[in-house]
């Protein structure tokens, strides 16, 4: 296990520390920070890297493995209604007490919080049960995905432009570090026991659809609700004074995650033994291994949580405030580009579903390969979003033609590679797009004189629509040497062929 630990907080420092010293950069170019800010940040950019290697760590020794046991236990019970109640009651529970949501939730105005993340949670819980029946009836993803985005823009047309970024937001944070782990292993054990030549296929997409449920639940709702008028408040910056204050700023952030992760392991463990007393009848060696891996999810995911919002934050807002209002804003272009490089690196998830596909793939589509397109997806979006909050255009102009792109791409690329694509989107928009790209876009909006519902959301919608591109691209270039691979290979000539049947 110590092992296994150094080797994730390894690959978390290679992560966070890019990130860390571009900001420090900014502090002393463009966005000047007090200095016990930047002592904040610091301290919490270690803190970070320290709960990114334990939260992955318990992500692959407990969550993928108690996710892959239900799926697979469902799928071998052969009772619809047991499969449809259980899924739903999983995705609506874990999404519930989805870390990101609550973020995205209290910068919305004029609604309640609970609403909106039971609204989200409802569409999640629903979605999980397309996403298992779909694998169960046959249906092709990639025609699923072009219905429910067509109904998509449909109900777009009549939601307010305030409402459109928030709802397509919604669906990027509701997959994120608690989330996708579970998910992900559940569809792989429900594909596993089916089988057949797809269940690779089979694996993916689940995250796909479960991004598109809440997208169409809020649109509802703001059909309802209509346009959310009021004031966000800003992220302000922390400035200590002292080695105490510090530690004090960190301390007093955690109660609040302790619970509120605390909340979303809960019916995970409640569900599992469930089925562990029913079905699964494991040996006590294999349940303590499970408990210890959701003890390590748990404290990671604590200290993430807690790092993100007191130390990236605020100064994700203040830089995107103070580049903005400088002569030469332009500069937050190629800076987003940069950061949304990096940044999705430094997601959680997006390491679990890289290390998964390339374990399902067998090798043959490799973890960095998927980093670099979905860094490469993320950085073009970033510069897209800021091109937006700074000019004011309509999120229309970006998501139209590049989910058009991506459903296009979806079918000629190979089927596997289109449901990583739309997985990848869910997962890039985690917690550190939520409270680092996010504010940074609200701080832009505001340093621009922009209005913040139409200028600022939007940002998590356009990191969720990029790598669905890039993906799907990367799915073509491996088909080409596929095909040239084969095409290389010596045919038999007439000659040859016509001695061998005679020799036989």
């Amino acid at each position: 296990m110590n092992n296994s630990l150094i080797k994730k907080l390894k690959k978390a420092v290679v992560s966070i520390l890019p990130i860390t010293v571009i900001v420090i950069i900014l502090n002393f170019t463009v966005a000047p920070m007090p200095w016990g800010t930047v002592a904040l940040f610091l301290v919490c950019s270690v803190l970070l890297i320290l709960g990114m290697g334990l939260f992955t760590l318990g992500a692959d020794v407990s969550m993928m493995l108690m996710g892959d046991l239900i799926g697979a236990e469902l799928s071998k019970s052969r009772k619809l209604w047991l499969f449809i109640v259980v899924c739903f009651a999983l995705g609506f529970a874990v999404t519930v007490a989805e870390p990101d949501l609550s973020v995205l939730a209290r910068q919305v105005p004029a609604i309640p919080d609970n609403t909106i993340i039971i609204t989200v949670a409802l569409g999640v819980g629903a979605f999980l049960v397309l996403a298992a029946l779909r694998v169960i009836l046959r249906w092709k993803l990639k025609i699923t995905l072009l219905i429910l985005y067509a109904a998509v823009f449909i109900m777009a047309l009549f939601v307010s432009e305030g409402f459109l970024g928030v709802a397509f937001d919604s669906g990027g944070v509701t997959t994120g570090p608690m989330t996708v782990p579970f998910i992900m292993a559940l569809g792989i054990g429900i594909s596993a026991v089916r089988g057949g030549a797809s269940s690779r296929d089979d694996s993916f997409g689940y995250i796909a659809l479960c991004s598109v449920g809440p997208i169409i639940a809020v649109m509802a709702m703001g059909l309802i609700f209509g346009s959310p008028e009021g004031a966000q408040s800003a992220p302000k910056l922390i400035d200590v004074g002292s080695a105490p204050d510090l530690i004090r700023a960190i301390f007093e952030s955690l109660p609040q995650y302790f619970s509120h992760v605390a909340l979303a392991l809960v019916p995970i463990l409640a569900f599992f033994f469930i089925f562990q007393a029913i079905f699964l009848k494991l040996p006590k060696r294999s349940l303590i291994k499970i408990l210890i891996g959701a003890g390590y999810t748990y404290i990671g995911l604590v200290i993430f949580l807690a790092a993100v919002n007191v130390g990236f934050m605020p100064v994700g807002y203040y830089i995107g405030e103070a580049a903005a209002g400088l002569s030469y804003n332009w500069i937050l272009i190629p800076l987003g580009a940069l950061l949304g490089f990096f940044v999705v690196m430094a997601e959680p998830a997006v390491h679990v579903l890289t290390e998964q596909v390339e374990s399902v793939s067998g090798g043959s589509i490799s973890r960095n390969s998927m980093l670099v397109c979905m860094a490469i997806g993320v950085a073009g979006s970033l510069a897209l979003s800021m091109i937006k909050s700074l000019h004011g255009l309509s999120l229309w102009w970006f998501i139209v033609p590049g989910y058009a792109l991506a459903i296009i791409l979806s079918f000629v690329t190979p089927d596997v590679f289109t449901a990583i694509a739309f997985d990848s989107g869910g997962v890039a928009s985690g917690p550190m797009t939520a409270t680092f790209l996010l504010p940074l876009s609200m701080g832009t909006a505001a340093g621009a004189g922009g209005d913040m519902m139409t200028d600022a959301f939007g940002i998590v919608a356009m990191v969720a629509m990029t790598p669905l591109i890039t993906i799907q691209i990367m799915g073509l270039i491996y088909k080409f040497k596929l095909g040239r691979a084969a095409s290389s290979q010596p045919q038999p000539d007439e000659d040859d062929i016509v001695e061998f049947e005679n020799e036989e």
